[in-house]
């Protein structure tokens, strides 16, 4: 009896379409009833009762098409394994496991913080994710752990498994544990775990592949190739850089901006399985993250670029929100694309998600401190190179930084393969009621919590003051954070004034 009542709670929105089937049953009951019940019927009542009828007839079948389908959502609600606690279960449905299992296939290419953000918002709608990681150490002095373990950088690798996890903390505390032991000080569990996988299964991409399923990862994770492989950049002046750690001092020192990458070796291949799921995907995403460092290497791996040109797969790139100094400094979103354009040819990239760039100006100007910018959108010469904007408000703010909204990139590139699939008239389809009903929740989510985050940011910054006048009530932080920037700018001055009268004497 309690499974039966569960039906006309809110959440579950069937006492609408109730209400509505009743209504279509006392239409058609009175147009018959007055057929049966009327020894005359002139045309007009007739023309009343057949109308009468009609509207019974389809409330009648717009009500139970929409009861089965709401019945369908609320089963894919009931066998999400990722729904929060207090989020609405029908447990009288059937159950479904292979829900996530039929999920669109992505691959995510990438690496860092950027990579990670991509992954933490697909996991909750498909379990089919691949995550392509850069295996690079950009030239920087071998750790101890990799001396001791002779293995391939894994850093990457480890976060991207962090992010694929359900609990993102505990998996964080396991695989970064660092032991108490003086012989094994400088190792941390997921090295000596990834070790061993490597040892059992003697293949590096099999050994991560297995790695995910043991610990329950959404998804999986592969090298993006087995070799040992250095990434080097050459500057417009000629330059060559083989350090990552120096990138950025030298170019500001040449004042000469980065005009290529490329691996060094240049012939090196794919793990295995890259190429594979790359081919099987039903959307290929790229970004966000260093452009030089992150994105354009993994591109240069033999046969990559090759087969993201060749599948059919949504071909995605997600702007970064911000320039990196050394980098990409005064580059707009059209240079990033062309710069991939550059490296490896048109056609790795379709459509383009760009930030609104609603940023609260107070960390920008933090950013300004350290060499890095909004980045500038200039939206037609990114159309003039042959691929389509889709505008959304991806950024958010953790702690002291600027990052990108997990759920809002999800978001954006779930809502292209749903079009797809309404498209293809699928939307029956399991995996169109799956995603499209975890899409509106993500929506309304995410608007919520934008609200309910400017409404905190306003009532921690503005003090209630009559005396104060309105502009100053609402720019008080942003007057604030000029003043302090301005005063760090006086104090670096007086200090390299200090300095050069130091040497002067």
């Amino acid at each position: 009896m309690k499974g039966f009542f569960n039906w006309f709670k809110q959440k579950t929105k069937m006492k609408r379409w109730i209400l509505l089937l009743l209504i279509g049953i006392l239409l058609c009951c009175y147009g018959m009833a007055t057929v049966l019940t009327s020894k005359q019927i002139g045309f007009k009542n007739l023309a009343k009762i057949v109308i009468v009828f009609v509207l019974g007839f389809l409330c009648t079948v717009i009500s139970i098409v929409s009861m089965q389908r709401r019945t369908l959502e609320l089963l894919v609600a009931d066998t999400d394994k990722r729904a929060k606690d207090e989020e609405s279960k029908v447990k009288s449905l059937i159950f479904n496991k292979k829900v996530y299992d039929q999920g669109p296939k992505i691959v995510a290419i990438g690496g860092g913080s950027g990579l990670n953000a991509v992954l933490k918002g697909l996991k909750n709608y498909t379990d089919n994710i691949t995550a392509i990681v850069t295996v690079s150490d950009y030239g920087q002095p071998i750790t101890t752990s990799r001396k001791m373990l002779e293995t391939l950088p894994i850093d990457d690798i480890k976060d991207s498994l962090i992010a694929l996890s359900r609990d993102e903390k505990e998996m964080s505390k396991l695989l970064n544990y660092k032991f108490d032991n003086k012989k094994l000080n400088s190792l941390s569990f997921g090295d000596i775990y990834l070790l061993g996988m490597k040892e059992i299964y003697g293949d590096f991409a099999e050994s991560v592949k297995q790695a995910s399923a043991i610990l329950n990862i959404t998804g999986k994770v592969l090298p993006v190739t087995l070799d040992e492989i250095k990434i080097c950049a050459e500057l417009e002046d000629g330059t060559v850089i083989e350090s990552k750690n120096k990138i950025a001092d030298v170019v500001n020192e040449k004042t000469s901006q980065i005009s290529r990458v490329y691996i060094s070796p240049s012939n090196c291949k794919p793990a295995p399985g890259v190429i594979k799921a790359i081919e099987e995907a039903d959307a290929i995403i790229i970004g966000p993250g260093s452009l030089y460092t992150n994105i354009i290497p993994n591109l240069l791996v033999k046969g990559v670029s090759k087969a993201i040109k060749s599948s059919k797969a949504f071909k995605i790139y997600i702007s970064n929100l911000m320039t990196e100094p050394g980098q990409t400094d005064n580059y707009t979103l059209s240079d990033h694309i062309k710069a991939i354009h550059e490296h490896v040819g048109k056609g790795v990239i379709e459509f383009c998600i760009y930030d609104t760039g609603e940023i609260t100006p107070e960390f920008i100007r933090k950013y300004n401190m350290q060499g890095s910018e909004l980045l500038e959108q200039d939206t037609a010469k990114v159309k003039e190179q042959g691929v389509s904007l889709i505008q959304r408000n991806l950024s958010c703010i953790e702690g002291e930084f600027i990052r990108h909204n997990p759920d809002a990139v999800a978001a954006s590139i779930i809502e292209l393969v749903c079009e797809d699939l309404k498209f293809k008239d699928m939307q029956n389809d399991t995996q169109y009621v799956m995603l499209n009903d975890k899409l509106k929740n993500a929506k309304k989510s995410i608007k919520s919590e934008k609200i309910s985050t400017s409404k905190n940011t306003r009532s921690k910054h503005e003090k209630v003051d009559s005396k104060k006048s309105k502009f100053f009530k609402k720019y008080q932080e942003r007057i604030q954070s000029i003043r302090e920037s301005e005063m760090k700018l006086k104090q670096k001055e007086m200090k390299e004034k200090g300095k050069s009268s130091k040497r002067a004497k």
